[in-house]
């Protein structure tokens, strides 16, 4: 082999040892900030126990008076026609929010759930005497027929449409799981490869030089270790020490076991991030919060979920003052008159 073979071929082995030094930082990262996610998820629920949906329940609390106090208003004050039905509106919108509410005691609920059924009543009969109208007024057209059908084509078209993106998006997930579960089979392939190659390298018994046995007596214990824990990581780094050790030379390892390696830490990469990610969606809980989550294509740390908590707390105080007062409002006569009037009941 000439000089510059020589050269070429030490080239080629630093890119690769290059490749898989990259991948193993990257994991390495990786698995700190998952074990920063780890240990401060119970300290974060707490917070955001104490912070927010503290100031969520006072919300929640307050929308409830207002179901009651417009309820009251039904029977207590003479509301014109249009009120009236705005009124009912308001209330029939409040049951719809608070019936999927966890947030209320028992006896509330009860008492939301009742209103509920009430007000779907009170608006299905109005629905129901315009279908009438309709399918009467229909019948005597006589293009109506025609119109029907191409009012069917056009349902037909947007079922259709709605079929096609639920398939795509079945499609895509089928792709992912089958994209996690060949990275997983690929994991599972890898330690057991790894593994069978360190431990056929540093195996004790196979060392005659007594000072080294010890050294590798602890590399094997090592390698036993992260293949019980199924470490593949800690495995592929401690791979690459004993290739590049043995024998006192530098080979370091081929282009396909490089490719192969490689393949393999990107799979534990992709699962690390998962993890991750699935540990900082279950800790989210506002719908900016998790906006937030989605900008930061996974680069969210601990110390900006905090920052946000705080500021979903401040907004939703701030609800909590406007739904206090409008609840004030409503308490008397002349105040709901006001809400009617400049509609923002």
């Amino acid at each position: 082999m000439t000089s510059f073979e020589i050269q070429s071929s030490s080239s080629a082995q630093l890119v690769q040892d290059h490749k898989l030094r990259v991948l193993i930082n990257q994991i390495e990262q990786q698995k700190l900030q998952l074990s920063a996610w780890q240990h401060a998820q119970e300290e974060i629920r707490t917070y955001t126990q104490k912070k927010l949906i503290l100031v969520y329940r006072d919300v929640y609390q307050v929308l409830f008076q207002q179901l009651q106090s417009l309820w009251n208003s039904l029977s207590q004050i003479d509301l014109n026609k249009s009120s009236q039905k705005v009124v009912e509106e308001k209330c029939f919108s409040l049951t719809q929010m608070l019936s999927k509410s966890n947030m209320l005691n028992e006896t509330q609920l009860e008492t939301v759930e009742k209103l509920h059924i009430y007000f779907e009543q009170v608006f299905a009969q109005p629905r129901n005497k315009q279908d009438k109208k309709n399918n009467f007024e229909s019948s005597q057209a006589p293009d109506a027929h025609v119109e029907q059908n191409d009012s069917t084509i056009d349902d037909d078209s947007l079922w259709d449409k709605a079929q096609y993106q639920q398939a795509r998006q079945q499609a895509k997930l089928k792709r992912q799981q089958d994209k996690q579960a060949e990275a997983e089979k690929l994991v599972n392939q890898s330690l057991k490869t790894v593994y069978l190659k360190i431990a056929s390298i540093i195996h004790p018994d196979r060392e005659p030089d007594e000072s080294k046995k010890a050294e590798k007596t602890e590399l094997l214990q090592r390698a036993n270790e992260a293949n019980e824990q199924e470490d593949l990581f800690y495995l592929l780094k401690l791979q690459l020490e004993v290739e590049q050790s043995k024998n006192g030379s530098n080979k370091g390892l081929t282009a396909e076991q490089v490719k192969f390696y490689q393949q393999a830490l990107e799979a534990q990469s992709q699962a690390l991030k998962k993890q991750i990610q699935e540990l900082i969606d279950s800790l989210v809980w506002s719908n900016k919060a998790k906006i937030a989550v989605r900008k930061s294509k996974g680069q969210l740390n601990i110390t900006d979920l905090y920052k946000q908590i705080d500021a979903d707390v401040s907004a939703v105080k701030q609800q909590l003052k406007a739904e206090k007062q409008r609840l004030n409002f409503m308490g008397k006569e002349s105040g709901l008159e006001m809400l009617l009037e400049q509609g923002v009941l």
